[in-house]
């Protein structure tokens, strides 16, 4: 990649930050039209059980999720040899097409649908985004690198999903979902006019990216995320009920609420960005040890609303924080299998999302009240817990045996020592 200026490597950075704005809206702003959603989409169900409407519609969450699952693996193993560029583009496409289709569909089971095909180039975008990025900063600085890609979608959540979330509320979940689109394509724009031209790996082939399933660090790393992160989306998609029902607030207090969980991600997201450069192992343990401090406050404080604000906040800032230091994480354990490894961490996440806004609605279907799926959350990170544990045991036990870690090219799940 040729070198660029200082500004024209910042506008390249931004054009990649816009999508993850993007990104962020489209999956977050159902949280906050939730209640609108259920109602125009499933009215009868709504009028003779708000909560029972609100868990089904809380499929929309987990088909979103499903999709990012079966598209991050798919999309990155298939095309890690075409050039990055290209790829991000026909991703911003595919991005802008299924949002204006969750917006046009007539009927809640396309409205599902049209989610789970949406969702599909989710992870590939953040995985090649990652590596661009990380070209751009330079040596030294992938954890950063990662991290600015991800600031764009937890700056949505300070910013855009509020905005949108208020605008859906007053005219209709439908015009939010069209305006997510226009961000995609405006994406699409930015990637075309700023980010360089940067090859693939012309070696990469379909198996040997696949070859990355074989070490169990990725395993453990990939797991770590799918079940510690539900937590957070246990809490995250069902803000708006707790907000009006728990605290007491007026909906129009809903987008405050997501605008205090957005300023603690971004942040988070900042944070463990940093941590991940100084070892992304012993930063998953500081980070997790935060969340459920997080998770119990706002657990035991959310029926005020200094508690419901302020504990969102830290449970979005130790959440985020988890994201590019297991990213990087699995870069560091992934070998030759980067494009891959950069983008399954959003299939992980996505089970965690998926199974967190599945689980709080069973809960809460089940007459457990609102704050239930916050200490559902707390309970999720000790498996969490335990698969990051298993994961450092399976590395150490690697250095023992070997006396010196292994090479890349070695499918033993971690890399050399500086990597």
């Amino acid at each position: 990649m040729t070198s660029l200026s200082p500004a024209r490597t910042r506008l390249a950075l931004l054009a990649l930050a816009l999508g993850g704005f993007g990104i962020g809206a489209t999956e977050f702003v159902a949280m906050g039209l939730l209640p609108d959603i259920a109602r125009d989409l499933s009215p009868a169900l709504y009028a003779s059980s708000p909560e029972d409407a609100l868990a089904r519609t809380g499929a929309m969450i987990s088909a979103y999720a499903a999709g990012v699952v079966v598209g991050a693996p798919t999309i990155a193993a298939f095309a890690a040899r075409f050039p990055r560029r290209s790829l991000l583009v026909a991703l911003a496409v595919a991005f802008t097409l299924g949002t204006v289709a969750s917006a046009l569909a007539p009927t809640f089971e396309l409205v599902v649908a049209a989610r789970f095909v949406a969702a599909l180039p989710h992870g590939a975008y953040f995985g090649v985004a990652a590596l661009v990025a990380a070209g751009l900063m330079g040596p030294g600085n992938r954890g950063r690198g990662v991290a600015f890609v991800l600031s764009g979608l937890t700056i949505a959540n300070v910013v855009g999903v509020p905005l949108i979330t208020l605008l859906g509320q007053t005219a209709g979940w439908r015009i939010a979902y069209l305006v997510v689109a226009a961000i995609f394509a405006a994406t699409l724009v930015a990637i075309l006019a700023f980010v360089p031209a940067q090859p693939g790996d012309p070696a990469a082939t379909f198996r040997r990216e696949l070859k990355v399933f074989r070490r169990v660090g990725v395993w453990f790393a990939l797991l770590t995320g799918a079940i510690g992160f539900g937590g957070f989306f246990a809490v995250y998609s069902y803000v708006a009920p707790l907000a009006t029902e728990v605290t007491g607030l007026p909906a129009s207090f809903v987008p405050f609420a997501l605008v205090a969980a957005g300023v603690g991600m971004t942040v988070g997201n900042l944070i463990g960005g940093r941590l991940a450069d100084t070892g992304a192992g012993r930063a998953i343990f500081i980070c997790f040890g935060a969340f459920a401090v997080a998770l119990l406050l706002l657990a035991l404080t959310a029926g005020n609303p200094v508690g419901l604000f302020g504990g969102l906040l830290l449970v979005g800032a130790a959440a985020s924080a988890l994201s590019p230091v297991i990213q990087t994480r699995l870069m560091d354990v992934a070998g030759d299998s980067q494009t891959l490894a950069a983008a399954i961490n959003h299939s992980s996440l996505n089970i965690g999302n998926s199974l967190g806004a599945y689980l709080g609605g069973l809960v809460i279907a089940a007459g457990f009240g609102f704050v239930a799926p916050t200490w559902l959350g707390l309970l999720l990170c000790v498996p969490g817990v335990l698969f990051a544990l298993g994961g450092a045991l399976v590395s150490k036990h690697l250095l023992t045996e070997t006396g010196s870690i292994r090479t890349k090219d070695h499918d033993d799940g971690v890399t050399p020592l500086g990597a």
